[in-house]
């Protein structure tokens, strides 16, 4: 089902601040009948620009299903995403397309780099498949940034793992998008890399104002964040600014006993 917003009878902002990505009433249901699962039930989430984002929960709280939502790579039952203006959930599949690769960037968990090619062509495949030539200073501040200077000509198979997910946040970073959506970004490194690469999303924050939304399941990783949204049962139960890696066990340790 398709929603747009004059289906949901709402302005582009209704009274929210001035958001990067937002989503109303959104609801994710997979099967049917009986056996109907509901991911996400009626979820309202205004994500700021500029700002650093971790979404946590209990495992089938619905954080992946609204990362992968927000990311315009799944389409919602009902209600809507909104990236800035744009109605996401009433785009052509043309569309998504040009919309993902255009103004969204995604850092995998698992890499998603492509063995043969080498480290600076996995960072710039995305222009290059969309036609455009990376913007050469903005590609040097993105390699400085995450460290990857003497490795651009390595190949996947030739880096750390850690180096491998350097590459993945300079390939989101680097066509400027409006959003940066992370998926576990360090649930395949050791602490050290997985410490590097959520340094180089928050200077991406504080330096380029680039706006960041990632999901986690580590107190650790969420502290790097500005806001920590959790997730309980598809919906959203509490919100935490300035977290730190206590105040984030704390307030998951309250979701976990919940009646």
């Amino acid at each position: 089902m398709e929603t747009t917003t004059a289906d949901l009878d709402l302005p582009p902002h209704a009274g929210l601040p001035r958001a990067a990505a937002r989503t109303v009433r959104l609801t994710k249901t997979y099967g049917r009948a009986d056996t109907a699962v509901t991911a996400l039930d009626g979820v309202d989430l205004a994500f700021e620009a500029g700002r650093y984002t971790a979404v946590m929960g209990p495992s089938g709280s619905g954080k992946s299903t609204l990362l992968h939502l927000l990311a315009a790579l799944d389409r919602p039952t009902s209600g809507a995403v909104f990236l800035g203006d744009t109605d996401v959930s009433s785009l052509s599949e043309r569309a998504l397309t040009r919309l993902r690769r255009d103004r969204i960037g995604f850092v995998f968990q698992s890499f998603n780099l492509v063995p043969t090619l080498n480290a600076v062509e996995n960072i710039t495949l995305p222009q290059r498949l969309a036609g455009r030539r990376p913007d050469r200073a903005w590609l040097d501040r993105v390699v400085a940034t995450v460290g990857l200077g003497d490795r651009l000509r390595h190949r996947p198979g030739e880096l750390s793992g850690g180096q491998q997910q350097r590459v993945a946040v300079a390939r989101a970073l680097a066509g400027r998008p409006e959003i940066v959506f992370a998926d576990e970004p360090t649930g395949n490194l050791d602490s050290r890399s997985g410490g590097e690469v959520l340094g180089f999303l928050r200077a991406s924050v504080d330096e380029d104002a680039q706006t960041v939304v990632m999901v986690t399941h580590d107190p650790g990783a969420a502290a790097y964040a500005d806001r920590v949204v959790f997730l309980a049962d598809g919906r959203v139960a509490s919100e935490l600014t300035d977290p730190t890696a206590e105040r984030v066990l704390d307030a998951l340790k309250r979701l976990e006993v919940r009646p």
